[in-house]
């Protein structure tokens, strides 16, 4: 099948390249985003595949439309970037990779949490000036420490189970309780989880409901001194009210791998640019803030995993066998 890729990188290339010889499509790379204005590119192909930060709107759909497109296969487990109402009134079928390599995010979220608190980045810097001091370094023990879980499902499951193995005390929220993951674990509200919780990472996937589940008001039921991260989507987070929460020392320490307005900075090379996302460049000066560029799920097994579902999807559809991993609009 003749396949349309959008925001492609040289390691997407790669791995792509790598899988696909075992399937054979025609694939198209193309470094631009899925945009309206950028969507006739597709045109005679039959399918495109696009990433977190493609734009798959009403407009955009139209057009793949005309281009004569009939699947959008996302590489990626979320789908919040896709109208899925519009493409299921235009017939276009949309695939995604529910999962990948859960271990691939679930220990990024671990690395930020070991880095944050040991200051292990700061301490790098140090030496690499000749600086050798252990002023301002002081970190804390993880063993018996209380992590709240906000979203158990495969990902939050895995990094629970992790904080398990090094000593935690782990509470969790979720709409939908694991019944196994009930005997280690202990479920509460929000609210709660907040007041009691000195580690909260986020693994829910972004909804209508999920939407800023860090505001105001969740950031004043936190414990002082909290460590925030957010491994799953930007959107989950309000960012206003978590730089204030950090200019008022109420959040001690925040991890980010994703950024509700991510779409013209993460995977791109800015050093030399000015950026322009006010938000992002006042969390940068905080010496206990630690962003990394949508990095977590970037492994080896992850891009295998992408590369292996995203074309088997395809191929799926070009036989015309049932998607086991479409989205439809009862998913929204």
């Amino acid at each position: 099948m003749k396949i349309a890729f959008f925001s492609t990188k040289s390691y997407d290339r790669t791995y792509m390249n790598q899988v696909n010889e075992a399937f054979g499509h025609d694939i198209s790379y193309f470094d631009t985003g899925l945009r309206p204005s950028t969507a006739v590119l597709a045109q005679d192909h039959t399918a495109v595949c696009i990433f977190v930060n493609d734009q798959a709107d009403t407009e955009t759909l139209e057009v793949l439309k005309d281009q004569g497109v009939e699947l959008l296969a996302l590489r990626s487990a979320g789908f919040n970037h896709v109208d899925i109402g519009k493409a299921d009134e235009l017939g276009i079928k949309i695939a995604r990779v529910p999962a990948y390599s859960p271990y691939a995010v679930a220990e990024h979220a671990l690395a930020m949490i070991l880095t944050l608190n040991r200051k292990t980045h700061l301490a790098y810097s140090r030496v690499r000036d000749g600086n050798f001091s252990l002023e301002r370094l002081t970190g804390f023990d993880l063993r018996g420490k209380t992590v709240g879980v906000i979203g158990t499902g495969v990902i939050g499951r895995v990094f629970a189970q992790i904080m398990l193995g090094v000593g935690c005390k782990v509470v969790a929220y979720d709409p939908y309780p694991n019944e196994e993951l009930k005997q280690q674990v202990e479920y509460m509200g929000l609210p709660e989880l907040f007041s009691q919780s000195d580690i909260i990472s986020l693994h829910c996937p972004l909804t209508k409901d999920t939407h800023y589940i860090i505001n105001e008001e969740a950031v004043n039921q936190m414990k002082e001194d909290v460590m925030l991260i957010n491994t799953s989507r930007g959107g989950l987070v309000d960012t206003k009210a978590v730089i204030q929460g950090l200019k008022h020392q109420k959040i001690g320490y925040f991890g980010l791998d994703v950024y509700e307005q991510e779409e013209n900075i993460f995977f791109e090379d800015l050093s030399g640019a000015i950026i322009q996302d006010d938000m992002i460049t006042r969390l940068m000066t905080f010496p206990n803030v630690l962003i990394t560029s949508h990095q977590a799920f970037f492994t080896q097994e992850a891009m295998t995993g992408i590369a292996k579902t995203t074309l088997q999807n395809i191929r799926d559809f070009e036989e015309g066998k049932e998607l086991a991993n479409e989205v439809s609009y009862s998913d929204k």
